[in-house]
């Protein structure tokens, strides 16, 4: 899609983004989630955010795939770490979206959902990365999560800062390698400049 149409149907959506956006904040402020025991949650949402909004057009492939391309954005980590179910996901999104729409939005999150593990690697094996490679938009929101959570850490100083750097550098290649889907369905493409963005990030 044009930036400038993809654009515009953000400016047309402002409304029901920004309520999305609130709810989201919300949900994550019931449960106490903070972001790096510092920010509010909704400081890490709003980052995703920003990078769909910045890179969405390049892969969004028509204007009723970008509310629930936002409402991913926001909601990516509700049912992993805010105590929500699939349906829970799937009823706060027809507030929002009408049928078709909220399942397409419900099914980002869902792919985005860390597998039961004891470990880093077991909560992301194969079978998780395999459900990003085939949903829609969800190579580019996972891709937006870690492009947030590697600038927050390149930015900061702390030990918990300085250990993150060290695995991010260290998993992007297996990471990129993982989420990039075969195929030629623009849904499931990683932007091209974000990419560039988050390789000169992690310099790999």
């Amino acid at each position: 899609m044009e930036r400038r149409r993809f654009e515009q149907e953000l400016g047309r959506r402002a409304k029901e983004i920004e309520a999305i956006r609130r709810a989201a904040h919300e949900l994550h402020e019931r449960v106490n989630q903070t972001y790096d025991k510092v920010h509010p949650y909704g400081f890490h949402l709003d980052m995703v955010a920003d990078g769909v909004r910045r890179f969405g057009h390049t892969v969004c492939e028509n204007e009723e795939d970008v509310l629930p391309l936002m409402f991913g954005a926001y909601y990516h980590d509700s049912i992993e770490d805010a105590r929500q179910t699939y349906n829970d996901v799937r009823r706060e999104a027809l507030r929002h979206m009408n049928e078709e729409q909220a399942v397409l939005a419900t099914e980002i999150v869902y792919a985005l959902t860390n597998e039961k593990g004891r470990t880093r690697s077991e909560r992301a094996g194969e079978r998780y990365y395999q459900g990003i490679r085939e949903t829609p938009y969800a190579p580019l929101v996972k891709l937006a999560d870690r492009l947030a959570n590697a600038t927050y850490s390149f930015r900061g100083t702390n030990e918990a800062n300085n250990r993150m750097r060290e695995v991010y550098v260290r998993e992007m290649p297996h990471f990129l390698a993982a989420i990039s889907a075969q195929t030629d369905d623009p849904r499931l493409f990683l932007p091209a400049d974000m990419l560039a963005e988050v390789r000169l990030l992690v310099k790999a």
